[in-house]
């Protein structure tokens, strides 16, 4: 019996090498089971439905969040802008869905809101550091820009009593459809921007200096 051990030890030893030896493979093919799993998708709750017209935020100086959160300012930006962004869907847009010289609140959800941290200056016109809505009357060759003290206001309830401001900017067309409505701030130099708004196949913008 000793013996008979002695022998089939090391016939042991080398079966366990040889497993060891085998390298772990995760190439196996999904089953029909799993194929299923993997198209289930997340349920969704009213918590984590994702809103159609996305609100977005935009600064000038353009960096401004970065220099923030860097720690590489400590001041406050010049102006910053808030807005949500609809979507074209292949829609026709401006003399359609956003009538011709009808108020129109620049977005979807709440009036778009910009904010001067810095007095302002558009087209020869002085704005004070403050809050405001902006919303414009578009028309096919120009939009009018309208400042107004209306804050907290929703969708296309603009108090023309409280309007403050207005400029005409001329619209140009674009290269290529632009999907969501977009504000931009496009910088000149370090006290200057091009307030930029796109979409569809528009666009127009404001150039405003601090």
């Amino acid at each position: 019996m000793r013996k008979l051990l002695l022998l089939l030890t090391p016939i042991f030893i080398f079966s366990c090498n040889d497993n060891e030896e085998k390298p772990v493979t995760t190439d196996i093919p999904p089953t029909k089971m799993d194929s299923q799993r993997i198209k289930v998708l997340p349920q969704v709750n009213h918590y984590t439905v994702p809103d159609r017209s996305p609100m977005d935020m935009i600064y000038f100086p353009n960096d401004f969040p970065l220099l923030k959160m860097s720690g590489k300012t400590t001041s406050l930006p010049l102006m910053r802008v808030i807005y949500s962004r609809p979507q074209k869907q292949n829609r026709k847009i401006f003399g359609d869905l956003v009538k011709y010289n009808i108020p129109w609140r620049l977005g979807a959800n709440e009036s778009t809101e910009i904010e001067f941290f810095s007095t302002a200056t558009i087209q020869g016109k002085t704005i004070k550091p403050g809050r405001y809505i902006i919303y414009c009357i578009p028309q096919e060759t120009r939009w009018t820009f309208v400042f107004n003290s209306n804050l907290y206001s929703w969708g296309l309830e603009q108090n023309r009593q409280k309007d403050l401001l207005q400029f005409d900017a001329p619209v140009e067309k674009t290269n290529m459809p632009i999907e969501f409505f977009t504000i931009a701030s496009e910088k000149i130099d370090d006290k200057t921007t091009d307030l930029v708004f796109l979409w569809d196949e528009m666009k127009t913008k404001l150039t405003i200096s601090f």
